[in-house]
């Protein structure tokens, strides 16, 4: 499809509200900004109660990132750094918040902890998610081992799918179309597809909830040619397809009695190439089906929670040096709430997890895969007790303190804690918070790397973080809220991979300690009887690059306004900026590694979007639009100017 195809679509689309524009007027409702938050405390506090700043993106603004992977959504928050979102649809994540990398990152689902034992950091992939079955996302940074267990260390991401409808049936479906270019080819070809069904409702008693999404993108090259290179290599294009099943049925007893179970396969296959400049014809294939279930009974002043999950991952990668990964994993959390009065709140829980991993390799592409880690010896038990107090006071003071005894079946006990005063001064629906935290977490090797043949290294100690926090709050109503947080954390025996002479690989403990520092400013204002809405972040993160050498900017700038042009109509400018980084590649002629420095870019995003109907909206976006040139990742393409444009129906 040529470009004037798709500008007639988009422009037929857009222009088709002239002939509804008879239709009643619906009023849109504008982002309101939360005043609730759970995160840090697994209680529905004031915000102005919490002793964090935290980060809540809302049901509107995903709505508005329709068709946009999560590590993109995720991108615009202050501090955090998906590197990997703006290359080729399948390129491997890393999660770079305030200067940790991805075993630092506690991802929950629902309520649950996530993870992938097979993966390298035992981490989880966000490529499995869906934008479009998110009803709402919490960033809560800092250490948080205390509620969230081992490898809350930078942050903790917490997503909460869509919920069924109170009518008996209803029915959303999504669609979107677009392109995936890079800056050299602009002919606006149609190559992503990214589609949802959902059908949810509740009978009675029984609610249920039923989705089925999926994605294609193809058009651009994992790798891309290095300058210098005078060779007539062609690049081909590299492409991605996922699909997401989930369903859910729950069951409400009375107001003090209910459950659900729930079951989400979730798979992507793509392509890639060898490396950086290097093009290649491989291909892999991940999955992860997951299922597990909520029960909630509540009591006078309390609460008693239960939920669990049971995971089978799979992957598979067809290359040069093919490999296999199976894993297991069961997790579950059990936790009491009891509100004493409207001061103190407390959390007595138990999370536990289980885990194995079993890996194969084989001598080429085609051949018969042979076992290389046995899951009798690749497995982990971890049972954490804990223990969390919330006191609010009615004259300003609150504290949050807690506890968590990690009792590891490799590496004994650990304790961490941590301790989280804020003080709150109110003026009418205004108020100024200064907060502060001192926090411990505790990061124990992956099962990768403890059991990998040749590279894994069972001798390794597990990691110790301790972060200092402090800064202020300001808000005035739902007018403005604005930020300020420093923080600094110490991390001793750092996990990396290092050369221990003559090309031999191995997983080793730095035993040098060293500290990230950083800073964090967000604001969020609505002006002009809130139609206007202005939002921004800056970020500012210094890291020891000697000691963890990874690829993320010094300076990053956030910027957003968006307008409710009418009661249909809303449009939003977008502007981010990335600072240089460093970076480095595998030299081929050299046999060596060396060091790259990449250059500042910045991007410009548009968005508009229009109530055609009363339950049928449709929008366009158009990301960078001065086709900036650059790159994210030294030796791989990004994207260039790309446009997009979707609907959102509902019944």
């Amino acid at each position: 499809m040529n470009k004037k195809v798709f500008f007639g679509a988009a422009f037929f689309m857009l222009g088709s509200s002239i002939m509804f524009g008879q239709e009643k007027q619906i009023d849109e409702t504008i982002n309101e900004l939360e005043e609730v938050v759970i995160s840090d405390s697994k209680f529905n506090l004031k915000r102005e109660n919490s002793g964090k700043v935290i980060t809540k993106i809302t049901a509107k603004e995903l709505e508005r990132s329709q068709g946009q992977s999560l590590a993109t959504v995720l991108n615009r928050v202050a501090g955090v750094e998906i590197n990997g979102r703006n290359s080729v649809a399948g390129k491997d994540l890393n999660y770079f918040i305030r200067g940790g990398r991805n075993r630092q990152v506690v991802i929950r689902i629902d309520g649950v902890t996530v993870s992938d034992p097979s993966l390298i950091a035992g981490d989880f992939d966000l490529r499995l998610v869906s934008v479009n079955q998110i009803k709402s996302i919490e960033i809560l940074k800092g250490a948080s081992s205390t509620l969230y267990g081992s490898g809350a260390s930078t942050a903790v991401i917490n997503v909460t799918t869509k919920s069924e409808s109170k009518e008996k049936i209803a029915a959303n479906f999504q669609s979107s179309i677009g392109t995936n270019q890079s800056q050299e080819d602009q002919d606006y070809d149609i190559n992503e597809f990214v589609n949802l069904a959902s059908v949810n409702g509740t009978l009675g008693k029984v609610s249920y909830v039923a989705s089925l999404s999926n994605q294609f993108t193809d058009g651009l090259s994992a790798a891309e040619k290095f300058a210098e290179d005078t060779s007539n290599t062609n690049f081909e294009s590299d492409a991605y397809s996922k699909y997401n099943v989930y369903a859910k049925l729950g069951y409400e007893w009375n107001d003090n009695f209910k459950f659900h179970f729930y079951g989400n396969l979730d798979e992507y296959s793509n392509e890639f190439d060898d490396g950086a400049g290097a093009e290649a014809d491989n291909d892999s294939n991940s999955q992860q089906l997951r299922a597990g279930s909520y029960w909630e009974v509540n009591y006078t002043n309390g609460s008693f929670v239960f939920t669990d999950s049971y995971a089978l991952s799979e992957r598979v990668f067809e290359s040069s040096f093919p490999s296999k990964s199976e894993s297991r994993l069961y997790t579950f959390d059990a936790y009491n709430r009891y509100k004493f009065n409207n001061k103190l709140y407390t959390v007595i829980g138990v999370n536990g997890s289980y885990s194995d991993y079993t890996g194969y390799s084989a001598v080429g592409r085609g051949q018969e895969f042979v076992e290389t880690i046995n899951d009798s010896d690749a497995d982990f038990d971890i049972i954490d007790p804990y223990v969390n107090m919330v006191y609010a006071s009615d004259f300003g003071l609150n504290v949050n303190v807690g506890g968590r005894l990690n009792i590891h079946s490799e590496y004994g006990t650990h304790l961490v804690y941590s301790l989280n005063p804020s003080y709150t001064l109110k003026f009418g629906e205004n108020y100024i918070k200064g907060l502060a935290s001192y926090s411990t977490s505790y990061i124990t090797p992956s099962l990768f790397q403890l059991f990998s043949p040749g590279f894994g290294n069972q001798d390794l100690d597990p990691e110790e973080n301790t972060t200092i926090e402090s800064g202020v709050e300001i808000s005035t109503g739902k007018k403005l809220r604005a930020s300020a947080v420093y923080f600094m954390r110490n991390e001793k025996n750092f996990v990396d991979f290092v050369d221990t002479g003559n090309f031999i690989f191995q997983y080793q403990n730095v035993n040098d300690d060293f500290t990230t520092n950083g800073v964090e400013f967000e604001v969020n204002s609505k002006l002009l009887d809130d139609k206007l809405s202005l939002t921004g972040n800056f970020t500012y993160t210094k890291v020891d690059e000697d000691v963890s050498n990874i690829r993320i900017p010094e300076i990053k700038i956030n910027a957003s306004v968006g307008y409710q042009v009418t009661h249909k109509t809303y449009a939003s400018l977008s502007y981010q900026f990335n600072d240089e980084r460093e970076d480095s590649f595998f030299d081929l002629t050299t046999f060596a590694t060396q060091p790259k420095t990449l250059d500042a870019y910045g991007i410009l995003d548009f968005y508009i979007s229009y109530q055609l109907m009363e339950n049928l909206s449709v929008y366009a976006a158009m990301n960078n639009i001065t086709n900036e040139d650059y790159q994210e990742i030294f030796g791989f393409s990004s994207k260039g100017r790309n446009a997009r444009i979707g609907f959102n129906l509902n019944f």
